[in-house]
């Protein structure tokens, strides 16, 4: 029996966007190996013609947006779901925030899962519109899926408020086990293993930047905190304020996309900050966890369950400057966190389970598809 499956609702592979990308990537990748056909939807805007290529043995369809930014994406999205109603198979749609647009597979009697990733509309960053189309289609998603993928138990928790539990399966995200890097990848930041610590996020007011660079810059550290992200200060008023309350131990050094570098700041960190507030289970904090990485992170019932017991947490920016106080120096307990991040990743978190897990579910639902 040829296999099929169609992934909808990231930009495309090899992974250079995020999280969704990276895992389409994985998971096209396994699935090809164990004999399944993998089609992959791909944006492209230096093209003005759909056209096809092969990448490590996965279909790729590349559709044309002229566009950038979340009006191209949603229009992608469109051109996605319109293309797939010509296709026979499988589909897995990453995310629901076009979710209305998966109608038109539903009514055809396609058999599609969902990956309802995060509860997006409670996002702080978004505004009133935003929020609204991100909550009406989330209720779009649940009820036009045929089945939905949670990546958090959290998650599964808040979408049984709107389907049966048995619409909903638990699989969380995976991360790579990451044993060694390159520490002179370090030099361009004037860094030395363990003489810093890291925050990897978007710089959204939600995962509380300002909060730990507060907690960090109130008294001298003899301790680098490395803050990644794309900073604009000259029209962000956030931005600004974290960069105002930042110490000179602090340092921005942008953006950096580079896996090899994330890796290695990752790896040679003596904590990894993690200050999100919303979400299910954060790609970051995965990678954290599979890098070995001490991990402080702000409490919530998200963090507890990705972190487990042996991470520091912190509520509001006292805890989190006695955490640094108690922690920066005390090498017994630093090692203590890391092996305890070890283990938790290894109980959840590593990709052969997450990706078999994802195969047995796709492999449950595949038989349907035979029947239309």
């Amino acid at each position: 029996m040829d296999r099929k499956l169609y992934v909808l609702g990231i930009r495309g592979i090899p992974a250079q966007h995020g999280g969704f990308e990276t895992f389409a990537e994985k998971l096209s990748l396994y699935l090809v190996a164990q004999g399944w056909q993998v089609t992959v939807y791909c944006q492209e805007e230096e093209s003005a013609v759909v056209y096809e290529t092969d990448w490590q043995g996965v279909k790729r369809i590349h559709l044309p947006v002229s566009r950038g930014g979340a009006a191209g994406t949603i229009i992608f999205d469109w051109k996605a779901a319109r293309h797939a109603l010509n296709q026979q198979g499988l589909f897995l749609t990453l995310g629901y925030n076009t979710a209305c647009f998966n109608l038109m597979q539903r009514l055809k009697g396609q058999t599609n899962v969902i990956n309802m990733d995060g509860i997006e509309w409670r996002r702080d960053k978004w505004g009133v519109v935003a929020k609204t189309w991100f909550w009406l289609n989330e209720r779009a998603g649940c009820w036009i899926g045929n089945h939905l993928v949670a990546d958090h138990p959290k998650i599964k928790d808040h979408l049984e408020t709107r389907v049966r539990a048995e619409k909903i399966t638990m699989i969380p995200y995976g991360g790579d086990e990451v044993l060694s890097a390159d520490s002179s990848l370090l030099e361009p930041y004037a860094l030395l293993p363990n003489e810093y610590s890291v925050i990897i996020a978007r710089p959204e007011p939600e995962n509380s930047f300002l909060e730990m660079v507060r907690s960090f810059s109130r008294k001298v550290r003899h301790h680098k905190l490395v803050v990644l992200g794309n900073f604009t200060p000259q029209n962000n008023a956030f931005h600004r304020a974290v960069m105002k309350a930042a110490s000179d131990e602090v340092i921005f050094p942008g953006a950096i996309y580079e896996a090899p570098v994330v890796q290695s700041l990752r790896f040679y960190a003596r904590f990894y900050l993690h200050g999100h507030r919303v979400g299910g289970t954060n790609p970051s904090l995965v990678e954290a966890l599979g890098a070995g990485c001490a991990v402080i992170a702000h409490d919530n019932h998200f963090n507890r369950w990705v972190a487990g017991e042996g991470a520091a947490y912190f509520g509001n920016e006292a805890t989190c400057e006695g955490w640094f106080d108690q922690l920066l120096d005390d090498t017994s307990k630093q090692l203590a966190m890391k092996e305890a991040s070890k283990t938790r990743f290894y109980e959840r978190f590593t990709w052969p389970q997450v990706l078999q897990e994802y195969e047995q579910l796709l492999q449950d639902w595949y038989p349907l598809t035979l029947k239309k």
